[in-house]
């Protein structure tokens, strides 16, 4: 039984979608896609649609296609965070945005190095993709950022809580 899904992007992201993405798009999600303004339809089996729905999702909130389509092993996964759900001023968010990104990028690469996890953020989201132990890695410094911890805290608190999964790996 094939349906149909209807997803809307940020005008940003779908500008970015020229007939060559599209093409893309649709070759390595085995699906029809239909990019109108910013709604796309996908058409096609329901795990494959599935599949489409989660990488056009990763696609919308900032990350690359080559990124997204990790979303295709089913060890991956895709982890978001609303912070316009919790800051409510634009300096706020603005703010917390910064220091995710850190100077020059610096503190995302870092997280992401650390980690494995691949980061966007992009709007008011800040969003991971990745195994479930490497969002648990990034989350944990992602976190720690959010509720105002310095970068230092942050890293550690990371480190610590990679050296917890590399332990229980171990003991497994």
């Amino acid at each position: 039984m094939v349906n149909m899904e209807h997803l809307l992007i940020p005008n940003k992201r779908a500008a970015l979608l020229d007939k060559k993405a599209l093409d893309k798009l649709k070759e390595r999600l085995n699906c029809k896609l239909e990019l109108k303004d910013n709604e796309i339809t996908i058409e096609g089996e329901p795990y494959d649609e599935y599949n489409a729905k989660n990488v056009i999702q990763a696609f919308a909130r900032g990350f690359e296609l080559n990124k997204a389509f990790r979303l295709l092993n089913e060890d991956i996964f895709f982890h978001q965070i609303n912070l316009k759900d919790l800051f409510k001023s634009r300096d706020q968010l603005m703010r917390v945005k910064a220091r995710i990104i850190g100077e020059e990028g610096r503190a995302k690469e870092y997280i992401e190095s650390v980690s494995g996890a691949d980061i966007a953020v992009f709007g008011g989201t800040v969003s991971t993709i990745g195994t479930v132990d490497e969002l648990k890695v990034a989350n944990a410094a992602i976190q720690v950022l959010v509720d105002g911890g310095m970068h230092k805290t942050a890293y550690i608190v990371m480190d610590k809580e990679k050296q917890k999964i590399i332990k229980s790996e171990l003991h497994a």
